[in-house]
């Protein structure tokens, strides 16, 4: 039995980084072996309640050594992990269930109110909560009866290795990403997707066996486990976990274990630097900032470089397992803009909307190909048909983002054909909100649309047409929303309009919103 995926990689760092920390999360340190104990514990405990290779188990959770020991344990027995964004409304949590036909849930004790409200009318069999601090009881008989203690789980199993063949092409995860559609579509990430990302990262990155990664992003992104926590295991690093970011700790932490390594976004990196305990903090120990999401602003990269660090920036998504280009810390003025070059083993073209590759400067769709590229989406033949092109150079993804190639080879991106709002590092589809609002009857029709903002970087704004003899107002607008879309979806604006600028085919004119309405 061979284990060629993720699921080995502690068991094989268990030797050769024998006795070396491998996680800590407040008071709890791990070393490789104690870490492989409890991997291999839960991944046996798993097999013992019938989850079965293939099969989809979904996490419910802030950062944690469970959510770790979860995904290892699944890749260990050939499962398949499905991290759920916390910040998810329950009905958004059913779908993702419902969507991935997961039987088994782990959750976190603090998110058993959400786990309540996703689980209900699913076909989900099994619950187990992580006794991870101060539990927040919700009432459900089924729920109550079916579900289990983590620590009683993992005390049920022995340590023994699961023999259990993997193979690098085999489904690791699946990653939910918010579709133009509306609806949330599944990224299949193999394990070679996860596997090439990480050493993507680390052929372009200085990461060491001595690194020491501050994780205050949370991992059920794929930027935070794929630009951080798995390079970092795979070289034999440390791992730090933080469940949720707050500015002041992060400092804190960074001093306290002498942090060499963070991943993050705009947003937290010009959080941190505004903190009062910035300048007196000793971050002297940092080496490697990794920020996407967006460019970092000029004043934020000033205010890093005074204290004598730089960020290596880069371009990706969830289907990319992130990474797709990385700009390099020395070019990050010179460069300033863009999104970087190529990863190592990832190619990089812009073409028009036929395949044909367009000279420098042209903007064009930016398309990926490499071994770190999803082959395609959960359940979602008509997306797979329409995000692939195939040529005589192989297959490409089609990104949807709008861009060019200068000169030199670098990337820079233009604008977003698809009408993504990223705010704080989140993805933000306008259509699902839309949707939800073409079910208010005193709206006759609804745009969102991105405007810049000085903290998150971008937010949204709806513009609504209210339906004639219908009143509603802009706190009615955003109280419907609340506990329909996770809460960084919700718009942070309303503005009514008389009308909506649309093609001639009747699609709105989101550009023309943006200039009428994006002040």
């Amino acid at each position: 039995m061979t284990n060629h995926g993720i699921g080995d990689w502690i068991e094989r760092r268990r030797v050769k980084s024998a006795g070396r920390l491998a996680v800590t999360a407040g008071d709890l340190e791990l070393t490789y072996g104690e870490f492989g104990d409890r991997i291999n514990r839960l991944a046996n405990a798993l097999t013992d309640r019938g989850v079965q290779q293939g099969e989809r188990v979904a996490y419910l959770g802030e950062n944690s050594v469970e959510f770790l020991e979860t995904l290892f344990a699944l890749g260990s027995i050939g499962a398949v992990f499905v991290p759920l964004n916390t910040r998810l409304a329950g009905p958004e949590v059913t779908f993702h269930l419902e969507d991935s036909g997961s039987k088994t849930l782990i959750a976190s004790h603090t998110m058993e109110p959400l786990a309540v409200a996703g689980v209900e009318g699913t076909d989900i069999e099994r619950v187990i909560f992580v006794n991870d601090g101060e539990r927040v009881p919700a009432e459900n008989g089924r729920l109550q009866l079916s579900s289990q203690q983590y620590d009683d789980v993992i005390a049920s199993a022995n340590a023994e290795r699961p023999r259990v063949n993997v193979a690098l092409e085999d489904l690791a995860i699946i990653l939910y990403t918010s579709g133009t559609t509306g609806n949330p579509k599944g990224a299949m990430l193999s394990h070679s997707n996860l596997t090439w990302n990480a050493i993507n990262v680390i052929s372009d990155m200085p990461i060491t066996n001595d690194e020491v990664a501050l994780m205050i992003s949370p991992m059920f992104h794929v930027a935070a486990l794929g630009m951080g926590v798995l390079p970092t295991f795979l070289k034999g690093g440390q791992v730090i976990l933080e469940p949720r970011f707050e500015p002041g700790r992060a400092l804190e932490l960074v001093e306290r274990h002498k942090a060499t390594f963070i991943s993050g976004v705009p947003t937290t990196y010009q959080m941190i630097a505004e903190h009062p305990a910035w300048d007196t903090t000793d971050i002297s120990s940092l080496k490697n900032l990794t920020c996407g999401g967006s460019a970092v602003p000029l004043r934020i990269l000033e205010a890093y470089e005074d204290r004598g660090l730089s960020f290596t920036m880069g371009y990706g998504m969830t289907e990319t397992s992130p990474g797709a280009t990385t700009l390099p810390a020395r070019y990050s003025c010179e460069k300033m803009g863009s999104a970087g070059l190529p990863q190592m083993h990832t190619h990089i073209r812009v073409a028009d909307f036929d395949g044909n590759v367009l000279p420098a400067r042209e903007v064009g769709e930016v398309q990926i190909q490499g071994p770190n590229v999803i082959k395609g989406y959960w359940n979602r033949e008509e997306a797979n048909r329409s995000s692939f092109i195939t040529d005589d150079s192989g297959t490409w993804f089609r990104s949807g983002d709008m861009g060019y190639l200068d000169e030199d080879g670098f990337l820079f991106i233009s604008d977003r054909l698809k009408d993504m709002i990223i705010s704080g590092g989140e993805n933000i589809y306008p259509a699902q909100i839309e949707q939800e609002l073409a079910q208010l009857e005193s709206i006759a029709a609804a745009a969102v649309f991105g405007v810049p903002d000085e903290k998150w970087g971008e937010v949204g704004r709806a513009a609504i047409m209210v339906r004639e003899g219908h009143e509603i107002t802009e706190q009615e607008v955003l109280s419907y929303l609340d506990g329909r879309l996770a809460r960084y979806k919700i718009p942070k604006s309303v503005v009514f309009v008389e009308d909506m600028p649309r093609t001639a085919s009747g699609k709105v004119r989101k550009p023309q919103l943006r200039e009428m309405y994006g002040d």
